[in-house]
């Protein structure tokens, strides 16, 4: 047997408290007593019910949330857990929030609910739709005598008079509120020609608002093939409803805003639309103009009229310039003419034959006798002189020329003496070379 220490023994109770799990995560039902609070802020009572009690504690910073007024009486459910307090041996409940009974079942299947949708993937960001930007019907569903109704309209009309609403009415509290307004949403589905679903309710405690956190509404939003978006109670509250929902808005006004675009934000962005339209417009005619401007420049210099005038003109300068051409070529021939005509007329026949000589030729074939071997003595003879033609037959060969008159010739060819029949030889020998 061993023998332990009573510190001992409490640490090692204390240990098998804490270690277990089940014990530090807990709530506890039970009714308030012994309820004190202490000046450090701390809160000390018992919770008990028809056959125990269990003594609690609540540190001042040990809420994790707001608390109710607390007093003896009161039925609560704590939320905290086991320990042991080692001065006085006693076992004991650390508190960390307290909810009074009836909410705190209900906070209780909120969560277990809230857990079991969310595991499912019903509040998915993934599945979550886009509202349309300009509905033309917007659907709600909400209680006719609820004031959440009368804020939608009025908001509806003052942002977007040309909306149409058509409202799916369903109790918004109290016994078989729920499924009546998972029926209207289906309604509404059904009807086919709304473009957005309102689930609108005004503020209320947590039984008042219990019907959009039961399972038959979060169903019928997460079925909708129309966008829903939910404004239930006030800013603070949250709702099953609001997690499965499209979108959430804090307040039925605040749904009605969400829906439809606001008109005036509409007008502004309609004239400022058409001011920037209208500068886009001078702005595309300013450079059509210049584009006009440009392309008649471009027609003007590039137009036949134009190219046909510059081509007349080259025709023109050109006829002018072959013009000039021909004259200058045909005054060039005329001048070689000319001196071939000199030239012949230098050597021409009857240049000699004016000057005292004669041309023989032969009677039969015409051919021009240069030598006494040409002809045959009594042959025919033609001899051409200057001023017509005799008929001659050639006769015995005769000796040369004396030789005093060659003597003659030569002499007069030493000293440079030439008649002028010979002068106008060698001149035109002279031009006919040249």
């Amino acid at each position: 047997m061993r023998i332990v220490g009573v510190s001992e023994l409490t640490l090692y109770l204390k240990g098998l408290l804490e270690e277990d799990y089940l014990l530090q995560n807990v709530w506890v039902r039970g009714e308030i007593t012994n309820y004190t609070q202490a000046a450090s802020g701390h809160r000390y009572f018992s919770l008990k019910d028809a056959s125990a009690t269990l003594r609690c504690v609540l540190f001042r910073n040990s809420a994790s949330g707001p608390l109710p007024p607390l007093q003896n009486g009161q039925s609560v459910l704590a939320h905290g857990r086991m320990s042991l307090y080692e001065q006085r041996g006693d076992y004991q409940f650390y508190v960390d929030g307290i909810e009074l009974a009836g909410e705190g079942e209900l906070h209780l299947l909120f969560e277990a609910l809230k857990a079991e949708l969310e595991a499912e993937g019903l509040f998915s960001p993934a599945r979550k739709r886009e509202l349309p930007v300009s509905p033309s019907t917007v659907g709600v569903v909400t209680s006719t005598s609820a004031a959440a109704l009368r804020d939608i309209v009025r908001t509806l009309r003052i942002r977007c008079p040309l909306v149409r609403v058509v409202v799916a009415a369903a109790r918004v509290q109290g016994e078989g509120a729920a499924v009546e307004i998972a029926a209207a949403l289906d309604r509404l589905n059904a009807y086919g020609e709304v473009d957005v679903i309102i689930l609108a309710r005004g503020g209320g405690s947590l039984e008042e608002l219990w019907a959009f956190n039961e399972e038959v509404v979060a169903r019928a939003i997460a079925r909708s093939e129309v966008p829903v978006v939910t404004g239930v109670g006030h800013e603070t509250d949250f709702t099953i409803a609001d997690f499965v929902a499209d979108q959430r808005a804090s307040t039925p006004t605040a749904a009605a805003m969400t829906v439809v675009p606001d008109a005036d934000t509409w007008r502004a962005g309609l004239l400022d639309t058409r001011e920037r339209l209208s500068h886009l417009i001078e702005a595309r005619v300013r450079g059509e103009r210049t584009r006009l401007s440009s392309s008649r420049t471009y027609l003007a210099r590039t137009s036949p009229e134009r190219i046909l005038a510059n081509a007349r003109q080259r025709v023109d300068e050109s006829q002018h310039r072959l013009g000039a051409t021909v004259r200058h070529l045909l005054e060039l021939q005329r001048e070689r003419l000319r001196g071939s005509a000199l030239s012949l007329q230098s050597l021409s026949p009857l240049l000699t034959i004016g000057r005292g000589f004669a041309v023989v030729r032969r009677s039969a074939d015409g051919v021009r006798v240069q030598s006494v071997r040409d002809v045959i003595p009594g042959q025919g003879l033609t001899i051409q002189v200057s001023d017509g033609l005799l008929a001659a037959t050639a006769g015995p060969r005769l000796a040369m020329v004396t030789p005093d008159v060659v003597a003659e010739s030569e002499g007069r060819a030493e000293t440079g003496e030439s008649t002028s029949e010979e002068k106008r030889e060698r001149r035109g020998r002279r031009y006919n070379a040249e």
